[in-house]
């Protein structure tokens, strides 16, 4: 169940980045034409439009198939002659969901694309992307066209292992639990090296994701393997701080003290389960089997969310060395939205035909506060938001969500600068296939289609202007490391000793500070370090 809930936030642009079709100009060869680059392994011939010069399905690492299935991702092969960059490469595998219907079967999948504005100029900042979730998704399906244009930026959006291919940990396999992170890293050290051959400042790398994809940036703030492959990082609605509580996932789920991390000895154990269920008994039995045949066990396919520690990647749980004051200092832009829960309240509850009620509110509470339950139904009454459903999800929304954030940007904070955000359109669009008149708020990236268009999703006059000083304030952090220029109004550093350390809220029409820990009640839910 939780992977259904969080494969939601692979779908952050079902509109691909770069599917415009050429301009039109007489193809040429050689030094002036646009349409090539050379990066390490060879020349590239992309695609160029009026306003952007697009390279897409470029290889950053050899194709994990094979022997080379569960290993860490190995250098891509050069090639001779120009090779085609006008279409994204495969996706990695995945089953899909009800509101993302998009398979795939193909293990050779480590590729990356590149947008940047057509008009030539060296030294641009490099924002790369890591999309949401751990077990759906694809680089392609983020538009960063208007980002690389409003922001003069080379963007750039990368695959990377999914599911049981970047998760899997099995006992005495090098990298256990660590694939999909190091892909990640892989891509980044390929955009050191090669973001100046399309006019990147390759000492001026920024990454940002969302929810899986900031998690990710919390392990690679805490890995030896990352030290130098980014110079700053935008985290939105992150994990990586954060705990789970029994039930706040769905029916069932269990509670965790690490919503994102596990010791590598219980991925490794998960993983002889999983091979038993498959019918293997070692590492060669499991790489020898068709995808086909893995991804026919779902519960297998979407089993191993949580990257492992304990090994060379994450020595650690990142979680724990945030909190000894360890990892690599970088700016860092970092926040949530208003109402992060509601998202997984719908899909757990209203759109599954089974929406809380008094009497499942007061048992949801039970099971996850225990004898706490009466003092956080006292605090969180329903009457007070409306519905049972609004009040569970607020409880969890600060409980789980805003308690973990804070604490992030707390820990930040100590060691380099940290500008903290609040998304708070609780008109923001819905741009995920659900049909419901559930009152979503601020959802969990309701905050996507202000910085990366989505197909079928219209903004109204004060949401662009939101959407505007968002991506104005994202892409001078990128070219800075400060949020703060001309025509965007100020963004003070988030300071943890002033009485009410600075969050921006964004939000249509009036963007300002917030007192994020009296909107969340932060003082009832007491930070956990």
């Amino acid at each position: 169940m939780r992977t259904k809930i969080m494969s939601v936030l692979a779908t952050t642009a079902l509109a691909a980045a770069c599917a415009a079709a050429p301009d039109g100009e007489p193809r040429r060869t050689g030094a002036d034409d646009p349409r090539v680059v050379r990066v390490e392994t060879g020349a590239l011939r992309g695609t160029v439009t009026g306003e952007h010069r697009i390279f897409n399905g470029v290889p950053y690492a050899a194709p994990p198939v094979g022997e080379l299935r569960w290993s860490s991702p190995r250098p891509a092969a050069s090639w001779t002659g120009t090779r085609d960059a006008t279409r994204p490469g495969a996706m990695c595998p995945q089953v899909g969901a009800d509101y993302a219907k998009v398979t795939s079967e193909e293990e050779d999948c480590l590729f990356l694309n590149v947008t940047v504005p057509r008009t030539p100029r060296t030294g641009r900042p490099v924002m790369v992307w890591i999309h949401g979730d751990g077990a759906l998704g694809s680089g392609d399906f983020t538009d960063v066209r208007r980002l690389a244009t409003r922001g003069d930026v080379v963007a750039v959006t990368i695959n990377y292992r999914l599911g049981v291919f970047g998760g899997f940990g099995y006992p005495g396999l090098a990298g256990s639990g660590t694939y999909g992170l190091q892909d990640q890293q892989a891509a980044l050290g390929w955009v050191r090296r090669n973001a100046a051959a399309f006019g990147g400042d390759p000492r001026n790398v920024t990454v940002l994701g969302v929810s899986w994809g900031a998690m990710s940036i919390g392990g690679h703030l805490t890995s030896p393997r990352a030290k130098g492959l980014f110079d700053r990082a935008v985290m939105q609605s992150g994990e990586t701080m954060m705990d789970m509580l029994p039930g706040s996932m769905g029916e069932g789920m269990p509670g965790r003290p690490d919503y994102a991390w596990l010791p590598a000895a219980q991925v490794e154990e998960t993983g002889r389960y999983a091979a038993g269920k498959l019918g293997c008994s070692d590492l060669r039995c499991l790489r020898a089997l068709p995808v086909r045949t893995i991804l026919k066990v779902p519960q297998i396919m979407n089993m191993f969310q949580s990257y492992a520690y304990g090994n060379e990647t994450l020595p650690r749980s990142p979680a724990a060395e945030l909190r000894a004051g360890r990892g690599h200092p970088v700016p860092v832009i970092s926040g949530a939205t208003r109402d992060e829960h509601r998202l997984f309240v719908a899909m757990t509850h209203d759109l599954a035909g089974r929406p809380v009620t008094a009497a499942s509110y007061r048992g949801l509470l039970r099971v996850a506060f225990g004898a706490d339950a009466a003092r956080v139904a006292n605090r969180y009454p329903p009457r007070r938001y409306g519905s049972p459903s609004l009040a569970w999800a607020a409880v969890i929304t600060d409980r789980m969500w805003a308690r973990a954030t804070f604490e992030q940007n707390r820990l930040l904070a100590a060691r380099a600068p940290v500008y903290a955000y609040q998304f708070a359109d609780r008109r923001a669009p819905m741009f995920l296939p659900m049909k419901t008149d559930f009152p979503f708020g601020a959802f969990h990236a309701g905050d996507l289609p202000y910085l990366f268009p989505e197909r079928n999703v219209t903004l109204s006059p004060a949401q662009r202007e939101l959407s505007d000083r968002m991506t104005g304030y994202w892409t001078r952090f990128a070219r800075t490391g400060d949020p703060n220029g001309a025509g965007l109004p100020r963004w003070e550093r988030f300071d943890a000793a002033a009485r009410v350390p600075y969050t921006q809220a964004l939000r249509p029409g009036t963007v300002g500070p917030v007192d994020y820990a009296a909107d969340h009640d932060l003082g009832f839910w007491p930070s956990p370090s």
